[in-house]
């Protein structure tokens, strides 16, 4: 599905392209999912929001497929091989890729962000990004977890840190990171407060191991206090931004911390800097997970049989009804696409 302009879903359309060949320590891969991510549907929408990108261009980030092939002297993956991918890559060379920071990489490429990505049958990618997906998961399962997955593991593990005893809000608990955030705090032993804009997603949020609901109507810092003895949150995992900012700030704790790893709602916000630091607060920005924190948490996912809802799977040829799950605000899971 080859996008060639910016605008709805008619900008993207069926083609077929020539079949990509693997460069240099990279594999051909036979894509057998991609899940769409909302960076997908803004960059269809204009204008692109990752450096590097040009049209025509191929979009999807989250990939699990088969290797049909493999540039010589690859030896890590073998032919056959059901695989995930991360889809962040770097130049190899600079000062960020060599300490694994290649999210920040000046030169960084994206699979289905600037460079061809999954909505497509073959993709060529590094075969360091490749990750073994379990003979027991689908890849239509595998295909739900790379940027969800890694990027919750990172601010909550990375960043943010959560310990055992820890209470935690998750802002947009029943998105796809929100949902993983909840699997991993839960699963490092602290307790979760899933905020979600109906009862449906904050059920959804319970399903996934949530131990309180609160909708975005109420007021989360007055629930969190009564739920902590008037104590507060110890963290808050905030990837909405402006809009919940202050409940945010509101609901910590003396001490606590703010990891902030997204801005869909606005970019900008206002706060007293006394509040902040009379109370002790951490601001923390989540930034770009690296490849050590993908590995580990794919691995962490596939042994611990931790998984995301899929909300719905399309065929290529259906992108425009996949645009629209995506775009949908009462979808809760990953929107699949097979080809």
């Amino acid at each position: 599905m080859v996008q060639t302009d910016f605008g709805g879903p008619d900008v993207v359309q069926l083609q077929r392209v020539p079949e990509p060949e693997p460069g240099a320590g990279e594999l051909l891969v036979q894509v057998g999912a991609c899940a769409l991510n909302r960076l997908d549907v803004i960059q269809r929408r204009g204008p692109a929001v990752i450096p590097g990108f040009s049209l025509p261009h191929i979009a999807g980030m989250d990939i699990a497929g088969t290797v049909t092939g493999r540039a010589e002297g690859v030896t890590t993956v073998v032919e056959g091989s059901r695989v995930v991918i991360d889809p962040t890559l770097g130049c190899g060379s600079c000062m960020q890729c060599r300490a694994d920071k290649r999210g920040y990489c000046s030169h960084a490429r994206i699979i289905g962000g600037n460079s061809p990505g999954g909505l497509a049958e073959l993709v060529a990618v590094p075969a360091d990004a490749a990750v073994p997906v379990p003979d027991d998961v689908a890849l239509a399962e595998a295909a739900a977890l790379p940027t969800a997955w890694a990027t919750a593991w990172h601010a909550v593990h990375c960043v943010g840190h959560v310990a055992p005893g820890d209470c935690v809000v998750v802002q947009a608990g029943a998105s796809a990171v929100g949902l993983a955030a909840i699997q991993l705090i839960k699963r490092a032993g602290a307790t979760v407060v899933a905020v979600a804009s109906t009862a449906t997603k904050l059920s959804d949020a319970i399903a996934a191991g949530a131990d309180l609901g609160v909708r975005n109507d109420e007021d989360l810092p007055q629930a969190i206090a009564t739920f902590t003895h008037g104590a507060g949150a110890d963290m808050v995992l905030d990837h909405v931004g402006a809009e919940t900012w202050d409940s945010s700030l509101g609901a910590l704790a003396i001490g606590g911390r703010l990891v902030m790893l997204g801005n869909i709602s606005g970019d900008r916000v206002g706060f007293s800097l006394a509040d902040v630091y009379h109370r002790g607060l951490r601001l923390l920005g989540a930034g770009a997970y690296s490849a050590d924190d993908f590995q580990t948490a794919l691995r962490v996912c596939f042994e611990n049989d931790l998984r995301l809802p899929t909300a719905g799977e399309f065929g290529l040829e259906d992108l425009p009804d996949a645009w629209d799950a995506v775009e949908a605000r009462d979808t809760v899971g990953k929107v699949i696409v097979l080809p």
